[in-house]
């Protein structure tokens, strides 16, 4: 149990729901806008592609890991390898593993699942593996985390389940929307995840916005992103994506922009405790939109 706990941790579970999440909705979306039944074969599918991304989920976020133990000692000493709880050899192996078993299962599901794997593990190994390790120039570490997050699976997972479901490989105005909500919000997610990490990353000359413009600055930015975000769903909802349940829509966005601003007024910024919560408050918020979106549409 300690072993799996500590896999667990490995994984970086909110990556983990995200992705899950981010597989359903994009499935029952699918579903809702080609009108297309549940059936056992598409099911089987869309876990084969669920298997298929968290495999590749655990790579990256393991490769970060794997070349980030030093920084992690000093940011996230909790972490399963910084806290010594996994060795250096078996890291190498749950990565290698998740790496080469999601690229099978993506091959054998269809070649846009493929192409959503492979390409976001080439981006993934980018990020973290020197001399490259785009991870510390903050333009192209940002960049990385919203094309893969905001783009890539996205597009790539809604092309597989229109093939598989009816046979059009075609995106629709509403998996363009919701991409472009993910595509920004994933912006203030990028920029605002090394808030809580400023020691380890000044330590070892890892150049993020936090140290180039501030806390208060990325924190104001990260927050004005996301009301965007929540800003263009409503207008979207009133008058682009009208056949869906308009209402619900614009409703639940509203109210989640209430709860941003009322959850952010009171982050004490000096906190890393407080920082850190407020980060885990805003995948909660991604979350959330995976999870509105497709129940909007089939009500």
């Amino acid at each position: 149990m300690t072993w799996i706990k500590s896999l667990w941790k490995f994984s970086r579970p909110h990556t983990v729901i995200g992705t899950s999440l981010s597989v359903l909705a994009l499935y029952f979306i699918s579903l809702a806008t080609t009108g297309t039944q549940i059936t056992p074969l598409n099911i089987e599918q869309m876990l084969a592609v669920w298997v298929a991304c968290i495999c590749g989920n655990i790579y990256i976020v393991g490769l970060n890991q794997l070349y980030d133990l030093e920084i992690d000692r000093i940011n996230k000493p909790d972490l399963p390898l910084a806290a010594g709880k996994l060795t250096i050899a078996q890291g190498r192996l749950i990565v290698g593993f998740t790496g080469i078993l999601g690229l099978l299962v993506a091959a054998l599901s269809g070649r846009w699942v493929f192409a959503t794997v492979a390409v976001s593990l080439i981006i993934g190994t980018a990020y973290s593996l020197p001399p490259i390790r785009l991870k510390q120039f903050p333009f192209w570490a940002a960049f990385c985390i919203l094309t893969v997050r905001g783009v890539i699976v996205n597009i790539g997972l809604f092309l597989h389940y229109g093939d598989k479901l009816n046979g059009r490989e075609a995106l629709n105005p509403y998996v363009w929307t919701l991409t472009l909500f993910i595509l920004l919000f994933t912006v203030a997610i990028a920029i605002f995840k090394d808030v809580p990490d400023l020691e380890g990353d000044r330590q070892y000359n890892i150049n993020t916005f936090t140290l180039v413009i501030g806390k208060p600055a990325v924190f104001n930015l990260s927050r004005g992103v996301i009301t965007v975000c929540y800003f263009g769903m409503v207008v979207a909802g009133l008058f682009w994506l009208t056949s869906l349940n308009v209402s619900f829509f614009v409703a639940s966005h509203i109210i989640l922009l209430g709860l941003l601003w009322w959850r952010s007024r009171n982050v004490d910024l000096s906190e890393k405790s407080a920082i850190a919560d407020f980060y885990q408050f805003i995948w909660k918020l991604f979350f959330l939109e995976y999870l509105l979106f497709p129940i909007a549409c089939f009500i």
